[in-house]
Protein backbone atom coordinates (compact mmCIF):
# COMPACT_ATOMS: atom_id res chain seq x y z
CA UNK A 1 0.00 0.00 0.00
CA UNK A 2 1.47 3.64 -0.90
CA UNK A 3 2.29 5.47 2.62
CA UNK A 4 0.17 8.29 3.05
CA UNK A 5 1.10 12.07 2.03
CA UNK A 6 1.16 14.66 4.97
CA UNK A 7 -0.29 17.98 4.80
CA UNK A 8 0.04 20.05 7.54
CA UNK A 9 -1.86 23.70 8.06
CA UNK A 10 -2.71 25.99 11.29
CA UNK A 11 -5.49 26.31 13.00
CA UNK A 12 -6.12 29.83 11.56
CA UNK A 13 -9.33 30.93 10.48
CA UNK A 14 -9.45 28.91 6.68
CA UNK A 15 -12.51 28.40 5.09
CA UNK A 16 -13.94 24.66 5.41
CA UNK A 17 -13.84 23.88 1.51
CA UNK A 18 -10.62 23.77 2.54
CA UNK A 19 -10.41 20.53 4.97
CA UNK A 20 -13.40 19.10 2.90
CA UNK A 21 -11.72 18.62 -0.27
CA UNK A 22 -8.30 16.93 1.67
CA UNK A 23 -10.73 14.79 3.41
CA UNK A 24 -11.78 13.73 -0.25
CA UNK A 25 -8.67 12.25 -0.83
CA UNK A 26 -7.84 8.54 1.17
CA UNK A 27 -3.95 8.93 0.73
CA UNK A 28 -4.04 12.16 1.92
CA UNK A 29 -3.41 13.21 5.95
CA UNK A 30 -3.72 16.26 7.06
CA UNK A 31 -2.71 17.52 10.36
CA UNK A 32 -4.13 21.18 11.74
CA UNK A 33 -1.60 22.52 14.86
CA UNK A 34 -1.92 25.32 16.74
CA UNK A 35 -0.69 28.68 15.55
CA UNK A 36 0.80 29.71 19.29
CA UNK A 37 2.69 26.42 20.07
CA UNK A 38 5.12 26.72 17.67
CA UNK A 39 7.13 23.87 18.58
CA UNK A 40 4.36 21.09 18.31
CA UNK A 41 4.21 23.10 14.78
CA UNK A 42 7.77 22.55 14.05
CA UNK A 43 7.06 18.69 14.98
CA UNK A 44 4.53 17.94 12.98
CA UNK A 45 6.58 19.60 9.72
CA UNK A 46 9.30 17.45 10.10
CA UNK A 47 7.33 14.94 8.99
CA UNK A 48 4.99 17.08 6.77
CA UNK A 49 5.20 16.71 2.57
CA UNK A 50 2.93 19.79 1.94
CA UNK A 51 2.37 22.85 3.81
CA UNK A 52 0.02 25.74 3.72
CA UNK A 53 1.02 29.03 5.04
CA UNK A 54 -0.75 31.80 6.48
CA UNK A 55 0.56 35.17 4.41
CA UNK A 56 -0.51 37.11 7.28
CA UNK A 57 3.35 38.42 8.61
CA UNK A 58 2.10 39.95 11.80
CA UNK A 59 0.10 37.13 12.82
CA UNK A 60 2.25 34.11 11.85
CA UNK A 61 5.46 33.23 14.51
CA UNK A 62 8.38 34.32 12.69
CA UNK A 63 9.90 30.34 13.36
CA UNK A 64 6.72 29.08 11.20
CA UNK A 65 7.90 31.42 7.86
CA UNK A 66 9.16 29.03 5.60
CA UNK A 67 12.78 29.97 5.78
CA UNK A 68 16.30 27.83 4.96
CA UNK A 69 16.34 27.16 8.71
CA UNK A 70 12.76 25.58 8.25
CA UNK A 71 13.18 23.67 5.37
CA UNK A 72 16.32 22.25 7.02
CA UNK A 73 14.16 20.92 9.58
CA UNK A 74 11.21 19.23 7.06
CA UNK A 75 13.36 16.84 5.12
CA UNK A 76 10.19 15.56 3.32
CA UNK A 77 8.34 18.94 2.54
CA UNK A 78 8.06 19.39 -1.23
CA UNK A 79 5.53 21.53 -1.73
CA UNK A 80 4.23 24.92 0.04
CA UNK A 81 1.09 26.63 -0.63
CA UNK A 82 0.08 30.26 1.03
CA UNK A 83 -3.01 31.58 1.81
CA UNK A 84 -3.23 34.06 -0.54
CA UNK A 85 -1.88 36.14 -3.60
CA UNK A 86 1.29 36.72 -1.58
CA UNK A 87 4.36 35.24 -0.29
CA UNK A 88 5.76 36.85 2.36
CA UNK A 89 6.47 34.55 5.01
CA UNK A 90 8.24 32.15 2.26
CA UNK A 91 11.87 32.34 1.11
CA UNK A 92 11.40 32.03 -2.17
CA UNK A 93 14.94 31.17 -3.17
CA UNK A 94 15.64 29.06 -0.11
CA UNK A 95 12.43 26.86 -1.34
CA UNK A 96 13.66 26.97 -5.05
CA UNK A 97 17.41 25.84 -3.89
CA UNK A 98 16.13 23.34 -1.72
CA UNK A 99 13.51 21.65 -4.95
CA UNK A 100 10.72 22.84 -2.60
CA UNK A 101 7.60 24.10 -4.91
CA UNK A 102 5.71 27.38 -4.09
CA UNK A 103 2.57 27.92 -5.00
CA UNK A 104 0.26 30.95 -4.55
CA UNK A 105 -3.61 32.29 -4.80
CA UNK A 106 -3.33 34.86 -7.38
CA UNK A 107 -6.57 35.57 -8.86
CA UNK A 108 -8.68 34.03 -6.13
CA UNK A 109 -9.36 37.17 -4.00
CA UNK A 110 -8.75 39.53 -7.43
CA UNK A 111 -12.45 40.56 -7.86
CA UNK A 112 -12.51 41.75 -4.08
CA UNK A 113 -9.74 43.88 -3.68
CA UNK A 114 -10.58 45.33 -6.70
CA UNK A 115 -13.83 46.60 -5.52
CA UNK A 116 -11.86 47.61 -2.39
CA UNK A 117 -9.65 49.95 -3.78
CA UNK A 118 -13.43 51.50 -5.31
CA UNK A 119 -14.71 51.76 -1.81
CA UNK A 120 -11.60 53.27 -0.56
CA UNK A 121 -11.40 55.76 -3.11
CA UNK A 122 -15.21 56.77 -3.03
CA UNK A 123 -14.89 56.94 0.75
CA UNK A 124 -12.04 59.37 0.39
CA UNK A 125 -13.24 61.75 -2.10
CA UNK A 126 -16.93 61.69 -0.91
CA UNK A 127 -16.21 62.24 2.69
CA UNK A 128 -18.63 58.96 3.45
CA UNK A 129 -16.40 58.18 7.09
CA UNK A 130 -15.94 61.51 8.38
CA UNK A 131 -20.11 62.45 7.20
CA UNK A 132 -20.59 59.52 9.41
CA UNK A 133 -18.93 60.79 12.15
CA UNK A 134 -20.06 63.78 12.11
CA UNK A 135 -23.49 62.59 12.13
CA UNK A 136 -23.14 60.57 15.13
CA UNK A 137 -20.90 63.16 17.21
CA UNK A 138 -21.34 66.80 15.86
CA UNK A 139 -24.33 69.10 15.10
CA UNK A 140 -25.32 73.04 13.66
CA UNK A 141 -23.07 71.82 10.41
CA UNK A 142 -24.56 71.92 6.73
CA UNK A 143 -24.05 69.12 4.02
CA UNK A 144 -21.83 71.94 2.21
CA UNK A 145 -19.27 71.43 4.90
CA UNK A 146 -18.60 67.97 3.67
CA UNK A 147 -18.65 68.25 -0.12
CA UNK A 148 -16.40 65.88 -1.65
CA UNK A 149 -15.57 65.28 -5.58
CA UNK A 150 -17.13 62.61 -7.81
CA UNK A 151 -14.70 60.84 -9.92
CA UNK A 152 -15.94 60.70 -13.53
CA UNK A 153 -13.40 62.26 -15.64
CA UNK A 154 -10.78 62.08 -13.48
CA UNK A 155 -7.74 60.28 -14.01
CA UNK A 156 -6.63 56.90 -12.16
CA UNK A 157 -2.91 55.88 -12.89
CA UNK A 158 -2.39 52.01 -11.73
CA UNK A 159 1.46 50.96 -10.47
CA UNK A 160 0.88 47.25 -11.75
CA UNK A 161 -1.97 45.54 -13.88
CA UNK A 162 -1.78 41.58 -13.30
CA UNK A 163 -5.18 40.16 -11.42
CA UNK A 164 -5.99 42.72 -9.26
CA UNK A 165 -5.27 46.04 -10.92
CA UNK A 166 -6.38 44.71 -15.15
CA UNK A 167 -9.71 44.30 -12.72
CA UNK A 168 -9.42 47.61 -11.42
CA UNK A 169 -8.79 49.10 -14.73
CA UNK A 170 -12.18 47.87 -15.47
CA UNK A 171 -14.22 48.94 -12.81
CA UNK A 172 -12.68 52.03 -13.57
CA UNK A 173 -13.62 52.76 -16.98
CA UNK A 174 -17.00 52.16 -15.76
CA UNK A 175 -17.12 55.27 -13.82
CA UNK A 176 -15.77 57.38 -16.69
CA UNK A 177 -12.13 57.42 -16.15
CA UNK A 178 -8.97 57.84 -18.15
CA UNK A 179 -6.94 54.76 -17.28
CA UNK A 180 -3.17 55.55 -16.85
CA UNK A 181 -0.94 52.29 -16.39
CA UNK A 182 2.51 51.29 -15.61
CA UNK A 183 3.34 47.99 -15.52
CA UNK A 184 7.92 46.71 -16.46
CA UNK A 185 6.63 43.50 -16.84
CA UNK A 186 3.77 44.03 -19.40
CA UNK A 187 4.52 45.22 -22.30
CA UNK A 188 2.50 48.20 -24.01
CA UNK A 189 0.13 46.38 -26.21
CA UNK A 190 -1.04 44.30 -23.44
CA UNK A 191 -1.90 47.42 -21.36
CA UNK A 192 -3.56 48.60 -24.04
CA UNK A 193 -5.76 45.31 -24.53
CA UNK A 194 -6.93 45.72 -20.81
CA UNK A 195 -8.09 49.53 -21.56
CA UNK A 196 -5.14 51.37 -20.35
CA UNK A 197 -2.39 54.02 -21.97
CA UNK A 198 1.59 52.21 -21.00
CA UNK A 199 2.98 55.05 -19.43
CA UNK A 200 6.51 55.37 -17.37
CA UNK A 201 5.88 55.71 -13.75
CA UNK A 202 6.94 59.62 -13.90
CA UNK A 203 4.39 60.76 -16.40
CA UNK A 204 1.80 58.65 -14.02
CA UNK A 205 3.19 60.64 -11.04
CA UNK A 206 2.70 63.59 -12.76
CA UNK A 207 -1.13 63.19 -14.58
CA UNK A 208 -2.95 61.39 -12.28
CA UNK A 209 -5.68 62.28 -10.15
CA UNK A 210 -5.31 59.16 -8.54
CA UNK A 211 -2.69 56.72 -7.93
CA UNK A 212 -3.55 53.29 -7.15
CA UNK A 213 -0.69 50.45 -6.18
CA UNK A 214 -1.17 46.48 -7.28
CA UNK A 215 2.21 45.31 -7.17
CA UNK A 216 3.71 42.85 -4.78
CA UNK A 217 6.47 43.77 -2.23
CA UNK A 218 9.94 43.33 -3.45
CA UNK A 219 13.68 44.61 -3.47
CA UNK A 220 12.66 46.08 -6.63
CA UNK A 221 9.34 47.93 -5.35
CA UNK A 222 10.14 48.33 -1.30
CA UNK A 223 10.03 52.02 -0.41
CA UNK A 224 9.13 52.59 -3.91
CA UNK A 225 6.49 55.29 -3.29
CA UNK A 226 8.85 57.43 -1.35
CA UNK A 227 8.90 61.56 -0.16
CA UNK A 228 10.42 62.06 -3.59
CA UNK A 229 7.32 59.83 -5.87
CA UNK A 230 4.80 61.58 -3.40
CA UNK A 231 5.95 65.02 -4.05
CA UNK A 232 6.30 63.98 -8.02
CA UNK A 233 2.13 63.31 -7.49
CA UNK A 234 -0.25 66.28 -8.41
CA UNK A 235 -1.43 68.83 -6.32
CA UNK A 236 -4.69 67.57 -4.79
CA UNK A 237 -4.26 63.85 -5.93
CA UNK A 238 -5.23 61.10 -3.98
CA UNK A 239 -3.16 58.21 -3.16
CA UNK A 240 -4.68 54.49 -2.90
CA UNK A 241 -3.02 51.25 -1.79
CA UNK A 242 -4.50 47.41 -1.78
CA UNK A 243 -0.84 45.95 -2.54
CA UNK A 244 1.17 46.06 0.53
CA UNK A 245 2.80 48.12 3.41
CA UNK A 246 6.53 48.74 2.46
CA UNK A 247 5.84 49.44 -0.80
CA UNK A 248 4.91 53.16 0.26
CA UNK A 249 6.73 55.06 3.31
CA UNK A 250 4.24 55.86 5.54
CA UNK A 251 5.91 58.52 6.62
CA UNK A 252 6.45 60.59 3.69
CA UNK A 253 3.26 60.35 2.94
CA UNK A 254 2.14 61.44 5.96
CA UNK A 255 3.90 64.67 5.07
CA UNK A 256 2.42 64.66 1.92
CA UNK A 257 -1.01 64.65 3.35
CA UNK A 258 0.06 67.39 6.14
CA UNK A 259 1.18 69.50 3.91
CA UNK A 260 -1.81 69.69 1.55
CA UNK A 261 0.36 68.49 -1.51
CA UNK A 262 -2.44 65.45 -1.67
CA UNK A 263 -5.85 65.53 -1.01
CA UNK A 264 -6.35 62.23 0.51
CA UNK A 265 -5.15 58.87 0.59
CA UNK A 266 -7.06 55.37 1.25
CA UNK A 267 -5.14 52.46 2.67
CA UNK A 268 -5.67 48.73 3.50
CA UNK A 269 -2.29 47.85 3.58
CA UNK A 270 0.88 48.86 6.47
CA UNK A 271 3.94 48.14 7.33
CA UNK A 272 2.89 47.10 10.85
CA UNK A 273 -0.64 45.18 11.07
CA UNK A 274 -2.73 46.02 12.19
CA UNK A 275 -1.57 49.77 13.06
CA UNK A 276 -1.51 51.09 16.04
CA UNK A 277 -4.34 52.70 17.01
CA UNK A 278 -2.42 56.01 17.76
CA UNK A 279 -1.04 55.94 14.33
CA UNK A 280 0.06 59.30 12.56
CA UNK A 281 -2.16 58.45 9.07
CA UNK A 282 -5.09 57.51 11.06
CA UNK A 283 -5.41 60.46 13.06
CA UNK A 284 -6.07 62.55 9.57
CA UNK A 285 -9.33 63.64 8.54
CA UNK A 286 -9.00 62.98 4.77
CA UNK A 287 -7.06 59.06 5.76
CA UNK A 288 -9.61 56.25 5.28
CA UNK A 289 -7.63 53.47 6.43
CA UNK A 290 -9.23 49.17 6.45
CA UNK A 291 -6.80 46.29 8.36
CA UNK A 292 -5.79 44.08 5.24
CA UNK A 293 -9.72 43.14 4.27
CA UNK A 294 -9.49 44.02 0.67
CA UNK A 295 -9.28 40.02 -0.17
CA UNK A 296 -11.33 39.17 2.78
CA UNK A 297 -14.75 38.34 1.90
CA UNK A 298 -16.51 35.36 2.25
CA UNK A 299 -16.47 34.53 -1.92
CA UNK A 300 -12.51 35.44 -2.10
CA UNK A 301 -11.44 33.25 1.18
CA UNK A 302 -13.83 30.36 -0.38
CA UNK A 303 -11.91 30.78 -3.30
CA UNK A 304 -8.42 31.00 -1.60
CA UNK A 305 -9.04 27.96 -0.01
CA UNK A 306 -9.89 25.61 -2.63
CA UNK A 307 -7.59 26.51 -4.80
CA UNK A 308 -5.07 26.35 -2.01
CA UNK A 309 -6.03 22.52 -1.36
CA UNK A 310 -6.21 21.79 -5.61
CA UNK A 311 -2.61 23.19 -5.97
CA UNK A 312 -1.33 21.13 -2.78
CA UNK A 313 -3.33 17.63 -4.01
CA UNK A 314 -2.29 18.42 -7.52
CA UNK A 315 1.53 18.52 -6.52
CA UNK A 316 1.27 15.70 -4.39
CA UNK A 317 0.13 13.77 -7.09
CA UNK A 318 2.80 14.58 -9.64
CA UNK A 319 1.06 17.34 -11.67
CA UNK A 320 2.16 20.53 -12.31
CA UNK A 321 -0.24 23.70 -10.25
CA UNK A 322 -0.95 26.33 -12.49
CA UNK A 323 0.36 29.27 -9.82
CA UNK A 324 3.74 27.84 -9.76
CA UNK A 325 5.93 31.03 -7.77
CA UNK A 326 8.89 29.27 -8.50
CA UNK A 327 8.27 27.36 -11.95
CA UNK A 328 12.46 26.64 -11.92
CA UNK A 329 12.31 24.08 -9.08
CA UNK A 330 8.95 22.50 -10.47
CA UNK A 331 11.52 19.34 -12.44
CA UNK A 332 13.21 19.35 -8.62
CA UNK A 333 10.11 18.93 -6.63
CA UNK A 334 8.68 16.35 -9.02
CA UNK A 335 11.45 14.28 -8.74
CA UNK A 336 11.05 14.47 -5.24
CA UNK A 337 7.35 13.91 -4.65
CA UNK A 338 8.01 10.42 -7.59
CA UNK A 339 9.93 9.51 -4.49
CA UNK A 340 6.83 9.76 -2.23
CA UNK A 341 4.83 7.39 -4.77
Amino acid sequence: MTSAKRLVRLDMWLDPIFDQLVAEQPNVELTITPTREVDATLSALRGAHGYLVSVAKDELPPRLFVTADLIAQCPDLVCVSTTGAGYDTVDVAACTAAGVAVVNQAGGNADSVAEHTFALLLAVRRRIVESHQRLRHDSGFTREHLMGHQIRGNTIGFIGLGQIGSRAARIAQGFGMRVLAHDPYLPPESLRALGAEPVSLDDLLAQSDIVSLHCPLSAETRGMMSAAAFARMKPGAVFITTARGGVHDEAALYDALQSGHLAGAGLDVWKQEPPGNDAPLLQLPNVVGTYHTAGVTHEARRNVARSAAEQLLAMLAGQRPPHLVNPQAWPAALERIDRLA
